[in-house]
């Protein structure tokens, strides 16, 4: 009986501290990883642009007319 008792108990003291501690800080680095990895995708996206232009620009200017 007793040891029923005590789980009780300590379920309910879980439940309390549980309740009564303050949630965990919310981690700020989200937003700016994901700005990060939104300018490095641009990036990628502005240099493969370039090596297309390049490319069929060499390739324009060595065809035969």
């Amino acid at each position: 009986m007793y040891s029923r008792t005590l789980c009780r108990l300590a379920q309910l003291a879980a439940l309390v501290v549980g309740t009564l501690t303050a949630p965990p800080q919310r981690d700020e680095r989200g937003l700016s990883q994901s700005t990060e990895n939104a300018v490095l995708l641009a990036g990628a996206v502005v240099i493969a642009g370039l090596v297309i232009a390049a490319v069929r620009a060499y390739v324009t200017s060595h065809m035969p007319s």
